[in-house]
Order: structure tokens, then sequence, then C-alpha cells
């Protein structure tokens, strides 16, 4: 059956001489693997295969048989065309590692509409600002992942809850029997928790052992509660690069 849907690029392995096996976030099938074939060509007019860079947004047309594990794409185009994300290193850190999380944390099958426009908002908001601006970013997309994926935290800080509990998954009155993060850092975790437009992340203030803790912390957390987490290997880039 051919369909039209919107996708975003997790990964692409190289496959033959001149083909792909692309792994895409759709917005109607969720996440699906692609043959596209010829887009390697060396003497195609265009090198199509830079349209399936992580991250990269795309119209399509697929065939899709719910039967098979391989999936083609007919027509593609860019769905936004990226004013220099990829080619910014800050930038580019931060979609290599929100890509890394959508391919951990994503199940194999099955339509996620609600996460899937919010990531397609996400990479479009981080491609127009400053990179001055987006460090926020990747600690936002892991909590809102979190909360979409069914693990969200519960509560808030107050002076009745100020301990973030890992094992609980939330604000507690007591300490965690856990190695926990300072109160102060809660606090601004619960401030962040409050942001509703990706707009006004940056108006919440901390410095960058800060956010890397509680990026680390987020991850642990979901390491606990998930199947499939493992290691986040661009973790380590993102530290080299956050300030």
């Amino acid at each position: 059956m051919l369909q039209k849907t919107n996708g975003i690029v997790l990964r692409s392995v190289k496959y033959g001489e001149t083909s792909l096996v692309v792994t895409m976030f759709t917005e109607i099938y969720g996440v699906q693997t692609y043959m596209v074939r010829g887009v390697r060509a060396v003497k195609a007019k265009q090198n199509r295969a830079v349209f399936f860079q992580p991250g990269t947004l795309l119209d399509m047309v697929v065939y899709h048989q719910p039967q098979k594990t391989m999936q083609h794409i007919r027509e593609f185009q860019a769905a936004h065309i990226y004013s220099g994300l990829q080619e910014d290193v800050v930038k580019n850190s931060i979609v290599l590692f929100s890509v890394e999380l959508l391919l951990r944390l994503l199940p194999e099958l099955g339509p996620l509409p609600s996460l899937f426009a919010l990531t397609f908002e996400y990479f479009m908001a981080l491609d127009k600002m400053s990179h001055h601006d987006v460090a926020n970013f990747p600690l936002f997309f892991i909590m809102e992942c979190s909360r979409e994926l069914g693990y969200p935290l519960k509560g808030s800080y107050t002076g009745e809850t100020p301990y973030l509990n890992m094992t609980e998954g939330g604000f507690t009155d007591h300490a965690p029997a856990e190695s926990g993060i300072s109160n102060e850092d809660a606090q601004v975790l619960s401030l962040l928790l409050q942001v509703t437009s990706i707009d006004t992340l940056q108006q919440v203030a901390m410095n960058a052992e800060m956010r890397l803790r509680l990026i680390d912390w987020y991850v642990g957390y979901l390491q606990q509660h998930t199947q499939h987490m493992g290691n986040i290997r661009s973790l380590s880039v993102l530290r080299a690069i956050l300030h």
C-alpha cells in the first residue's frame, strides 16, 4: 500500500554499491526500516544520500506492507531544509544525542504521533536558534521522551518534597537510598519540568556542571525504569561541547 508520511531519520547504513538501509521514526507507522536504492550512485546528478543524515526531516511516499520488516520509499524530499544545524558542532552534537536516545527508547512497532510531533518541532526549533541558546535542549528532550513514553516524574520540588528520588520516580519528602543530586539541582529540574514552550528553555538558568549532572541523572533514571536504554555513546561528546 502506498502512503504519504513525514519521517525523521534516525540511522542509515550503507548497503551494496549504491543503496542505504535507513531507520526512520515515521508519523504514521512509528519506527520503520527502509531500503533506499541508488542514492549513493557515483554517476547520480545529485548526492541524494545527504537526505538520510541523522535528524533529517522528510516528506515521503512509502510502500508499506505490515507483514514485512523492510519497507521501501518511493518518493522523498526535505520537509524542512536546515539552515546549518548539521554543520554547527554544538547543534549537531545535540542532534546525535537526541537521535541515539530515540533509537534506544522507541518501540519497534506502533505509531507515537504525539512524540513524533514534539520531535519534529524540537529539531526545527534547534535549527533556528543560536547555538548559544540551546544548551538546555538535550535535558528538555530526555524529559519529554520520558514523559511521552510513560515514565514521567511525579510531583514537584517544594519545601515538603525537596528530594529527587530515582527509584520512586519523582520528588519525595525523604532522601533517596541511592546517591542523589542536590536539592538545588532538584529545584532547577522542577522548574524545567514546568516549561511548556521550547522557545523559553533558555530562561531556566543553570551552569554546565548542573546541566550535565541532571542529564546523567535522567539517563540513570531511564536505565533503571526501561529495558533497552543501555549506555548513550554520544553523551561523552555532549559533555565536551555543552557550556
